[in-house]
């Protein structure tokens, strides 16, 4: 959840057992359970997270992160714990304390402000699928066409 070049928004569902963050860049989907089941088993992508309500923050508890996802160097041992806190009707306090005892001599914290968009959620796709670059190369191929020496 580290923000990227662009991309970054996000978008909250909640259920009564369930908290879902579709994250709009790479649209990877978290779904959280918050009904106070134990963590899993088995190693996921976006880790195992559980969430549970304190007072008005939401805290998703991860562990069980693949070998494969790393966070700033590191491994399987991974364990965040994220807080999510409405600050007012358009921001939001995001904060998460990153462990991994293999990796560093002690846990770490990042924070962040987002803030509410009235904009679309689009879904991610590589260039190759971008409008403006379709048009751009299109464009070029025809002038190319209908140049005097012709295609090349």
């Amino acid at each position: 959840m580290i923000p990227a070049p662009y991309n970054d928004n996000l978008l909250f569902f909640q259920t009564r057992d369930h908290v879902a963050i579709l994250n709009e860049n790479i649209h990877d989907s978290r779904i959280v359970p918050v009904d106070g089941r134990r963590h899993g088993t088995i190693r996921q992508w976006m880790g195992d997270g559980r969430g549970r309500w304190e007072g008005d923050t939401l805290v998703i508890d991860t562990t069980n992160f693949s070998s494969k996802v790393s966070l700033r160097g590191s491994g399987e041992h991974l364990h965040i714990v994220e807080r999510f806190k409405r600050i007012d009707a358009d921001s939001l306090e995001y904060q998460f304390t990153a462990e991994d005892p293999i990796v560093w001599v002690s846990p770490w914290t990042a924070s962040l402000s987002m803030r509410r968009t009235r904009n679309p959620t689009f879904e991610f796709a590589c260039h190759e699928g971008n409008v403006r670059s379709m048009e751009g190369l299109l464009r070029a191929a025809r002038l190319q066409d209908t140049a005097p020496s012709g295609p090349r």
